[in-house]
């Protein structure tokens, strides 16, 4: 990718939506101009549209490698319990019925942690091993025969959220209300998903809401009829650490279908489209599967920068980074910037299936925020390339991805495809 700075310095402004609908090679210009001229610069704060919240003063931002690790390891410094997810300061309730664990400080944080990640243990994610593959391919049976499709909608975005949908137990005749709430959530401020004068705030709740009410409904049901899933699992008292309360198990599950299908689904997404942007990198994994899946992978989170950045506030006055930082302030951490730091990345602006080293912070920066679920994408992605590559060889993105207007989600909602018709399995 050849990066385009077109803008100065001063004109650099990330609050403004403007600038998260330039086109990508400036961003990428405007963040490599911060990084060389003004590192941590401080940004006013703006309101958006249709989100009626009070208007901070500003932020502080992190734009190189080395400083977003520095603030992810030190969490009692950098508190996450204000809310991460947004600049903008969201109400308490919202911040912990859609951010759960992601929006909380130790000792709460941990204590959760260590529950929900009795589903994440290698021995757990071996056992999805086989459904992951086996949904991979079915998804490709529904399209196999047609020869073209929306690589997002048909070839992305079904199976980290099937992948959920069985890990948690959920009906599938659930699956399609799950997909549109997370769409709605993580599509907050994209005008074609929200009209301009709706409440967003109310928008997202309603979204919660329904996807709550699924989680409480299993929940009655797994406490009397517990099953091999993770929701029950989560709420087995007699285990190490016990259960989760009510509503914690709400909010995680609203965090796990949000945050475990959208980024992934956008990994997966923004991968295909650079495996085809580069076709001697694609060539190459081909030729060696196996050998370069695990540097693939990492370098498509790298790539991809799923979340783009993620928020902390100050406990106490700084000068860490330089700047006189004082306690109570906003700073957010540029992910998406961080992995493409010149000093930690040679040629950072060139997808490379075999980089290696390859220290990203596509899943955050190291610390107890780090996520939770970075194995599982990770498996899910290599799984739907061997599927691609196995029986769509020659996929061929064939026009410009539709991008989600965000300056959270590096998202793409829709991108055409086509391919060879083949037949799906066993027909």
């Amino acid at each position: 990718m050849e990066i385009a700075r077109v803008l100065e310095v001063d004109a650099i402004d990330l609050s403004d939506l403007a600038f998260w609908n330039r086109k990508v090679e400036e961003r990428e210009g405007a963040f490599a101009t911060l990084r060389a001229e003004r590192p941590v610069p401080f940004t006013k704060e703006r309101g958006l549209p249709g989100l009626a919240l009070p208007v901070g003063a500003g932020y502080w931002s992190l734009t190189r490698h080395a400083d977003i690790l520095e603030a992810s390891r030190n969490p009692e410094l950098f508190s996450s319990a204000a809310g991460a997810t947004s600049i903008q300061s969201l109400p308490a309730q919202f911040n912990e019925f859609f951010g759960g664990m992601i929006n909380m400080d130790d000792p709460r944080h941990g204590a959760q942690r260590r529950i929900v990640s009795r589903g994440f243990t290698p021995r757990a994610l071996a056992r999805l091993e086989e459904g992951v593959r086996r949904r991979a391919d079915a998804m490709i049976d529904r399209v196999i025969e047609r020869g073209e499709c929306d690589f997002v909608a048909e070839l992305a975005a079904p199976l980290p959220l099937e992948v959920i949908v069985d890990l948690m137990g959920i009906p599938e005749s659930a699956t399609g209300m799950v997909f549109r709430n997370t769409n709605t959530i993580l599509g907050l401020g994209d005008p074609e998903l929200m009209a301009g004068d709706q409440d967003l705030v109310g928008t997202a709740l309603r979204a919660g809401a329904e996807l709550g009410a699924l989680m409480k409904e299993m929940a009655e049901d797994r406490r009397k009829r517990p099953r091999e899933d993770l929701t029950s699992v989560l709420l087995n008292a007699e285990l190490e650490g016990g259960a989760l309360a009510s509503e914690d198990l709400t909010s995680f599950f609203v965090l796990l279908v949000v945050a475990g299908t959208e980024t992934t689904r956008n990994a997966i997404s923004h991968g295909m489209k650079a495996l085809c942007d580069h076709p001697d990198e694609r060539r190459r994994w081909q030729a060696d599967f196996d050998g370069l899946a695990a540097t693939a992978v990492e370098e498509i989170v790298r790539w991809a920068s799923p979340v783009i950045f993620m928020r902390r506030n100050l406990t106490r006055d700084t000068a860490t980074f330089g700047p006189e930082m004082k306690a109570g302030d906003k700073v957010v951490l540029w992910y998406a910037s961080g992995n493409r730091d010149e000093a930690v990345f040679a040629d950072p602006h060139r997808f490379d299936v075999g980089r290696s080293p390859n220290p990203h912070v596509g899943f955050g920066g190291p610390g107890p925020h780090f996520c939770l679920g970075a194995n599982l994408a990770r498996r899910e992605i290599r799984v739907v390339f061997e599927r691609i590559f196995a029986r769509l060889p020659d996929l061929e993105i064939t026009g410009p991805p539709d991008r989600l207007q965000s300056n959270f989600i590096h998202g793409i909602k829709r991108m055409p495809c086509r391919f060879t018709p083949g037949r799906p399995l066993g027909a």
